[in-house]
């Protein structure tokens, strides 16, 4: 009787949880079993590494194989356990030294050569075997995203037998050196769009202050370019933010990119998507697109074609910058700070209010479109913004450039700063009792907003809106107290609390 135990690490929920891989060899008829809550492809396992034994030139145990993966109330999926499983039945049968494995991960499919495959989430199995203190050894093309991770040791093979010849202490793998840090960011420039000094003026508050932001207009007047260079203006992530964006994105399944890594997320999906594509799902819950843009930017393009449903599921994430999946073998709470960027044109056909084509819509069917975004979503999105037609001269103008991302991501950054030293966090992210103490109104200006509270019909919520856009504002221009100018600015960007003009 014999017993090897190595470790694996299985992706579940939001974490990444060390499986221990216990492989015990006994007499009897031959015969290969593996327990623990294996899914289909991990049971399936037992084929793939019987060939990659027997093709790396190693004996095949014949005997009675019970593989353990424990705990055993967690379900396993994927093939991330084959290299794990291999490595134990090899110790278990005496091939490869035991005494390596209590340090060391393993996390890679076993191809039926014997040659390893890059598993999916290895970026976060690296970020938890460095928590763990222990080694990773993964597929070459897995190991320099991996790497990517700080304090990980991570090492890279392409076979079964370089992994052997490395335990058994005779061919070491080389650790992957720390990962230098990123090329430098390329967003798209804000100069590409011409003209748009409201909505230019919008994004570069929502950008200062964490505010979200909605965008209404005709099509092709520049509602997704701007969008798209939002997250250019927002200030570098810091390393701890990165690798929380990365791990997240690992587990949903994507791949890392060693260059572009740490680069603000922008995420834009189509509006076909569903609540669980939006917010994460699934038997074993991944995460969704909300907790792929955490510390990014989150863009719905033609807002109110999306699902209802899937739009109403966006409630709690906007409120609590994190999203709660229940499900019955898990419950799980994901990350999802996010800025919430949205377009929407004013009707269904686009050109209601256009100065130049006729909108062919009856109220009746505009009224059902916009009923499409409820009040208390777009109750929860700080800033409504018309985006117009251009003018065609304009655009003409060849040599014709607005103001860089590089000017506007300045000014953001000196706000940033100045919030977090006030404060310690954005405007858009202070509780009630924190706004009252940090915007201070004098009579005028606390005057403006009672009434514009009253004419509008502001809620709770849209009232302290309103007093965070005008902080993020008097911020902008460098003044320590808010304003009268800069309160009646802040209400003229509650949009749809002023109702949308009709032609």
């Amino acid at each position: 009787m014999s017993l090897a135990i190595t470790h694996s690490r299985c992706i579940h929920g939001a974490q990444a949880v060390s499986i221990r891989v216990e492989a015990h060899l006994a007499n009897g008829l031959p015969s290969f079993t593996i327990v623990g809550l294996p899914e289909t492809a991990v049971r399936e396992s037992r084929d793939r590494v019987r060939s990659a034994l027997v093709n790396a030139g190693f004996e095949f145990p014949q005997r009675r194989i019970t593989v353990n993966l424990a705990p055993g109330d967690i379900p396993k999926e994927g093939t991330c356990f084959d290299l794990a499983i291999a490595i134990g039945l090899l110790a278990a049968s005496g091939q490869v030294r035991q005494d390596a494995l209590p340090d060391t991960e393993f996390s890679a499919e076993l191809a039926l050569d014997g040659s390893l495959r890059p598993v999916r989430a290895t970026f976060a199995a690296a970020l938890g075997s460095a928590q763990a203190g222990r080694s990773l050894i993964v597929c070459a093309g897995d190991g320099a995203s991996a790497s990517l991770v700080a304090d990980a040791d991570v090492r890279g093979a392409d076979a079964l037998h370089e992994v052997c010849a490395h335990l058994n202490g005779e061919v070491p793998l080389a650790a992957y050196p720390a990962t230098a840090d990123c090329e430098s960011a390329c967003y798209p420039d804000l100069a590409d769009v011409l003209g748009q000094p409201v909505a230019r003026r919008a994004l570069e508050i929502a950008a200062a202050g964490g505010h979200n932001l909605l965008m209404i207009g005709p099509p092709g007047t520049g509602k997704s370019m701007l969008a798209e260079r939002l997250p250019g203006l927002l200030p570098p992530m810091t390393l701890e933010q990165a690798t929380e964006s990365a791990a997240l994105r690992s587990i949903a399944g994507e791949p890392i990119e060693t260059a572009t890594w740490r680069q603000r997320p922008f995420r834009a999906p189509h509006h076909s998507a569903s609540a669980a594509a939006l917010i994460g799902g699934g038997r074993i819950p991944r995460p969704g697109e909300v907790s792929a843009a955490h510390h990014g930017v989150l863009f719905l393009d033609e807002l109110p074609e999306f699902d209802r449903r899937a739009l109403e599921a966006l409630r709690e994430p906007l409120q609590n910058a994190a999203i709660t999946i229940a499900r019955t073998h898990a419950t799980v709470r994901f990350p999802a700070c996010f800025q919430l960027v949205a377009a929407m044109n004013p009707c269904p056909c686009g050109y209601a209010g256009d100065p130049v084509i006729e909108c062919l819509c009856s109220p009746d069917r505009v009224a059902r479109y916009r009923a499409r975004v409820s009040g208390p979503l777009a109750d929860r999105i700080d800033l409504h913004v018309e985006v117009a037609r251009q003018d065609p001269a304009l655009l003409a103008q060849a040599t014709a450039r607005g103001e860089s991302t590089l000017d506007v991501a300045r000014r953001v950054a000196r706000a940033h700063h100045q919030q977090q030293d006030r404060q310690g966090t954005l405007n858009a992210k202070l509780e009630a009792a924190a706004l009252r103490r940090c915007c201070t109104l004098d009579a005028p200006s606390a005057e403006l907003l009672n009434q514009a509270s009253i004419r509008l019909a502001l809620s709770t919520r849209g009232y302290y809106k309103v007093l965070a856009i005008a902080r993020t504002i008097a911020d902008l221009d460098g003044a320590s107290t808010i304003a009268l100018e800069q309160i009646a600015e802040a209400i003229n960007y509650r949009r749809l609390d002023r109702g949308m003009t009709r032609a």
